[in-house]
């Protein structure tokens, strides 16, 4: 028995009388939900710390320590685990280095009854017993998960309270015409503390420049390679964790927005309803609708995903290689036929001239990704990562060929996606990669084999 299996079977779970044997390496795990107060000498965190390690020192004569690492998380919420220093808190968990996690109070670990159980399971799963220096509990016995799981409902209840009271507060701001947060918008800066919107005098005129470019081009593409030219950007800035966030070239969907978001009338639009805002106007309410009236006259979506109703087989399957982005189905009519195409992202975003692919005949790709497919079967040239996948794949598409064109549509349209990963086109010289499936290979040759075994014993039964 190795050296990590020697202290999982003597350190096990925490025994009924709730003392740990032998010695005990503590992680003490901290968090505030805020990083206000976290740049002072002494914060939250190092009075939740100081706690914990007193609590340890008192068991000192029992084999107690405080492993050196900090597991301080400041400015994450409790409601959910999307933390760095619980990430590593876990990994430490993994590796055998923690015997007892310590925090000042439960839901400095969670506030989600269901995180909860989960962190739980990790910790029963390593032998790892937990602590909570303010909320004396034995997690080990039946009375003390119960009180366990009382606590964490109180402080569940009392998360859901405060995001009650804190939907309510931002309710009645934004009917007061206030800021409250969220994403930036280009004109305009956030005061000090995060409260209102400070007009940006150089944000401001571009946004001014734009309303009028639109208005004399009456189009999105003309605008979008306009602005691209004169390099002008969305808006950009830096998240109070220090991410660098916007700072991108217009599409005609982030376009779209721009001109469509009446802020820049001086307003507030909280649920359908509008409300005069506090911060400076941007753009004449006049020019505003006039823009707004243009854009409904053209029919546009700003960029808007349009729902597909016409069985596009390779839909979220084929990317344009030149610019690495997906290409969306879509259909025109002509004398009442239906022309279906694929047409990439950048294009439709940015302009026809930003992209070599364009667009690309529905039927005519999709006709020969399957013929490709079917062929394997027959010709079984084909380059994949080992044999054994080759094997399999050669099976599945031998048994593929003869069912095919005796399968609905929406039958095919599953097979594709369980066979196929991507389909890359390449509008520069026409060339097609194709990138499977491993794991539904196998899967795909017994589904196919019973369709195949069901058509040949229909066969036989009409033959008799």
């Amino acid at each position: 028995m190795n050296g990590s299996e020697d202290r999982s079977s003597s350190m096990g779970k925490q025994p009924s009388s709730g003392v740990l044997n032998g010695p005990v390496r503590c992680a003490i795990y901290t968090r505030k939900s805020t990083d206000e107060g976290l740049d002072q000498d002494f914060n939250s965190l190092d009075a939740q710390r100081e706690s914990a390690e007193a609590y340890v020192a008192s068991q000192k004569h029992e084999g107690w320590s405080c492993l050196s690492e900090r597991y301080d998380d400041g400015g994450f919420t409790g409601g959910n685990l999307e933390r760095p220093a619980l990430k590593q808190l876990f990994a430490d968990i993994e590796t055998g280095r923690i015997d007892c996690v310590m925090v000042y109070k439960v839901d400095r670990l969670s506030r989600s009854l269901l995180d909860f159980t989960r962190i739980m399971e990790i910790f029963d799963k390593h032998g790892v017993s937990f602590v909570s220096v303010t909320q004396q509990f034995n997690t080990t016995s039946s009375m003390g998960r119960l009180t366990l799981n009382i606590l964490l409902s109180f402080a569940q209840f009392e998360r859901e309270i405060i995001s009650e009271r804190t939907r309510d507060k931002m309710s009645a701001a934004r009917k007061k015409g206030k800021w409250v947060g969220g994403m930036p918008v280009l004109g305009y800066d956030l005061g000090s503390k995060g409260g209102g919107l400070i007009v940006n005098e150089e944000e401001a005129a571009r946004v001014q420049a734009i309303y009028r470019l639109y208005l004399e081009r009456k189009a999105l593409i003309p605008v979008v390679r306009e602005l691209e030219h004169r390099q002008w950007q969305t808006k950009q800035w830096t998240t109070r964790r220090g991410r660098e966030r916007g700072g991108k070239l217009f599409t005609k969907g982030s376009l779209f927005r721009l001109l469509t978001n009446i802020i820049y009338t001086g307003k507030i639009n909280y649920k359908g309803t509008i409300y005069a805002g506090e911060h400076c106007q941007l753009v004449d309410t006049e020019v505003w609708q006039r823009v707004q009236d243009v854009l409904r006259h053209n029919g546009r979506t700003g960029g808007k995903k349009v729902h597909d109703k016409h069985g596009a087989l390779l839909k979220g399957l084929l990317y344009c290689s030149p610019c690495e982005a997906g290409m969306v189905h879509s259909y025109t009519l002509n004398n009442k036929k239906r022309y279906r195409y694929y047409v990439c992202i950048n294009a439709q975003q940015r302009g026809w001239t930003s992209c070599p692919t364009k667009s690309l005949n529905a039927r005519e790709i999709e006709t020969a990704v399957v013929d490709y497919i079917r062929g394997i079967g027959r010709k079984r040239e084909i380059t994949v990562e080992t044999a054994a996948v080759e094997r399999d794949l050669v099976k599945a598409l031998t048994v593929l060929d003869p069912v095919w064109d005796s399968l609905a549509s929406r039958e095919q349209s599953r097979i594709i996606r369980l066979l196929l990963k991507r389909v890359s086109y390449d509008g520069r010289d026409g060339k097609v990669r194709v990138t499977f499936h491993s794991q539904g290979i196998k899967a795909l040759y017994m589904e196919l084999g019973s369709v195949d075994r069901r058509k040949s014993n229909e066969r036989n039964v009409a033959q008799s």
